[in-house]
């Protein structure tokens, strides 16, 4: 029996010592980590504990240990978009800001967790404004105060997620056909921090992710070449025009993906990094019968990226 106990509180120990990674700037695990890995601690290791005479106090305070640090192992894509989203949210927003949300899944759980800070009233006086209809919705669904750019064209922060973050924080975005409002909302950002899991880091911008581009229906097939033949290009991406619902990528139905701002989207396809996006970048917006273009280059204050090995921070 004693070597059971002494097993086990060797792996609590080992594992507390990575535990802080899941705490938030208030010193405390979020209520959803908990729940979530409430069930993770082995029955064994509670029922060993619990006979060798620890208090009830000890054996819970070992089991919080256990099972926050174990959390930071083998999490689901959609718990590290929850770890990001939540720690954006506790880093970077303070009661009196006005806030810019972004729009997509990982987005969302800032969104998730600044509505629940507002309705618990530990952050006040804040204003947001959302960068799409859905994610409207969702803060709509929380309370959370809303205005726009008409307003409040000064914001303190913004927070959203992105298609691919390569090593000088220049991002694609614009994979869930938001990119025009998102890029007008985090342009008037003092700060835009963006949160991702690892999977979306990348050496070089282009043939991991597709790359949008807004245009305007008006001619679109006519627009759509003209983006191909770009020099920025020089033939190297194939420029499609995307079909279904403008919040993927992937045709998903037969008629032209129509945004919010009820524009088309062209999706550039590479099979070879991108060399100058900023050259491109400029190209795109010269372009008649552009919009707006999913590159987001030079806007980034830091990037949360969560990952095997916890939370890390990237400032540029």
């Amino acid at each position: 029996t004693m070597r059971v106990v002494s097993a086990a509180l060797l792996v609590v120990s080992a594992l507390a010592s990575v535990s802080s990674s899941l705490r938030t700037s208030r010193g405390s695990y979020s209520a959803h980590a908990v729940r979530e890995l409430r069930s993770f601690l082995p029955a064994m290791a509670r029922a060993r504990c619990a006979s060798s005479g620890f208090s009830r106090q000890a054996q819970r305070q070992a089991q919080r240990q256990s099972l926050a640090a174990r959390s930071s192992v083998a999490m689901s894509q959609d718990e590290l978009k929850r770890m990001v989203g939540y720690k954006a949210i506790d880093d970077y927003v303070k009661s009196g800001m006005v806030v810019g949300l972004g729009t997509g899944s990982t987005a969302a759980m800032a969104v998730e967790r600044l509505g629940e800070l507002w309705k618990s009233g530990e952050i006040k006086d804040i204003v947001a404004i959302p960068t799409s209809v859905r994610t409207k919705e969702q803060a709509e669904s929380y309370g959370i105060p809303l205005a726009t750019l008409d307003t409040h064209p000064d914001l303190d922060v913004a927070i959203d997620g992105a298609d691919e973050v390569d090593p000088d924080l220049n991002l694609v975005k614009g994979g869930g056909g938001a990119l025009l409002r998102e890029k007008m909302v985090e342009a008037r950002a003092k700060k835009f921090i963006v949160i991702v899991d690892e999977s979306k880091l990348t050496d070089a911008l282009g043939p991991g992710f597709a790359i949008p581009v807004e245009i305007v229906q008006f001619c679109h097939e006519h627009t759509r070449k003209a983006i191909e033949s770009l020099p920025a290009l020089q033939g190297r991406a194939k420029a499609v025009l995307r079909l279904g619902s403008s919040q993927n990528n992937q045709p998903d139905g037969t008629d032209p993906a129509v945004t919010d701002n009820g524009n088309y989207i062209v999706d550039l396809f590479f099979e070879e990094p991108l060399t100058d996006a900023t050259k491109l970048a400029q190209e795109l917006i010269d372009t008649v019968g552009v919009v707006e273009h999913g590159l987001f280059i030079g806007m980034t204050t830091a990037v949360i990226i969560a990952g095997k090995e916890g939370i890390s921070v990237k400032e540029a």
